[in-house]
């Protein structure tokens, strides 16, 4: 780890997801339904847990448009991480 990474309260730059990355991301979106989330760069704040935002491509099934978003999650210390919030961008 970074001394960024460490660092309570700092974000860190975005970067290609690890296996830890994708696994939060997978259990997060678990029963998501109605438009599907590719994550491609995503960036970690520490706090009581993890707050995760991922740059993601957001497709709706049956269309051919796509769009970028940012997927926020929590992941806490003991339990499943969650959506917080989407931001299209």
């Amino acid at each position: 780890m970074s001394a960024q990474e460490n660092l309570v309260g700092g974000w860190t730059p975005y970067h290609e997801l690890t296996p830890k990355d994708q696994e939060v991301f997978k259990q997060a979106l678990e029963g998501f339904v109605g438009v599907h989330y590719t994550p491609e760069l995503v960036s970690s704040q520490v706090v009581n847990g993890t707050n995760y935002r991922y740059k993601a491509e957001a497709t709706q099934p049956g269309s051919p448009n796509s769009w970028q978003a940012i997927v926020e999650i929590y992941a806490p210390i003991n339990g499943k991480p969650h959506i917080t919030q989407i931001i299209r961008i």
